[in-house]
């Protein structure tokens, strides 16, 4: 995947409107492209995988990095980041997961399971300062 722009696009996912509007104004005051979804099945539609049998859909705008809360009713955040790791398409593009909750067993099985960061909500600016760096990794592998 190529970085077509000079700016990075996250996709931001959480349920609570609250967060979701914290995280796309941390990310935007950093000059972040945020688009937000309230779901884990939003996400998946957005970015082309909704599709029952796995097969990936190409999204019309390219994706850099997914943050999402890891609590969200239907689908987690640690399912939304097993079907990103599937996919032969996004298994490349860094996921960090968030929650409310400190619980290592939880955050270890994120890690372990491919994510790049667990971020304890409220997220930070600090927090977003350390997405740079999956982000400018990812970009050199592309090139």
């Amino acid at each position: 995947m190529a970085v077509h722009t000079d700016q990075f696009h996250v996709l931001a996912v959480d349920d609570s409107i609250v967060d979701r509007k914290l995280i796309e104004m941390l990310l935007k005051t950093s000059s972040y492209q945020v688009t937000t979804v309230d779901s884990v099945f939003k996400a998946l539609e957005f970015l082309g995988l909704q599709d029952n049998e796995g097969r990936d859909r190409h999204q019309d705008m390219e994706v850099n990095l997914i943050i999402t809360d890891y609590c969200m009713p239907g689908m987690t955040g640690y399912d939304l980041l097993r079907k990103i790791k599937e996919s032969e398409n996004l298994k490349d593009i860094p996921v960090v997961i968030m929650s409310s909750e400190n619980i290592p067993s939880k955050i270890n099985r994120c890690l372990e399971g491919g994510a790049e960061e667990f971020f304890l909500k409220p997220v930070q600016a600090s927090d977003v300062h350390k997405l740079k760096t999956h982000l400018l990794k990812t970009k050199s592998k592309d090139q």
